[in-house]
């Protein structure tokens, strides 16, 4: 088979650590850029997640964040106080005040009839939560 070997191209040898060492850093790069959250402790990350459940994104919501008021849809049973502790310990930022709202259910209609029989829309509770001076959550990148 010496012979057929002369027809086939010589392989190009690159050095295999390199090429290791290049995939590594540019891995440690990506996690840099991308923002965790301040906690560390897995449990307490898990009980912020129960009581912020995810931003309120609307119109009026945004015009607030402008003023450095930003807007959540919270767990039904949370307080201002736990409200709070979850946002400054999340987004690691000082919180200087919360006020609550609970949205009703709205009903739903269904033809000429509306009502609570042809069902409805749930209720939920949203929490405004203004920030120090100069501090801002990025909620949605950009």
């Amino acid at each position: 088979m010496a012979l057929l070997d002369r027809f086939r191209k010589p392989k190009k040898e690159e050095p295999k650590e390199e090429i290791k060492k290049a995939k590594k850093t540019s891995k440690a790069k990506k996690a840099s850029v991308a923002k965790k959250p301040q906690v560390k402790n897995k449990k307490r990350l898990a009980v912020i997640y129960n009581i912020l459940l995810e931003p309120h994104i609307a119109e009026k919501a945004t015009a607030l964040a402008e003023k450095g008021k930003y807007v959540f849809k919270v767990a039904l049973g949370a307080n201002k106080i736990q409200i709070k502790k979850a946002v400054e310990d999340l987004y690691g930022v000082g919180v200087v005040n919360v006020q609550t709202i609970k949205m009703p259910p709205k009903k739903k209609r269904l033809g000429r009839s509306e009502g609570y029989k042809e069902g409805s829309k749930r209720g939920y509770k949203k929490a405004i939560v203004a920030l120090a001076e100069g501090e801002k959550i990025e909620i949605m990148p950009r």
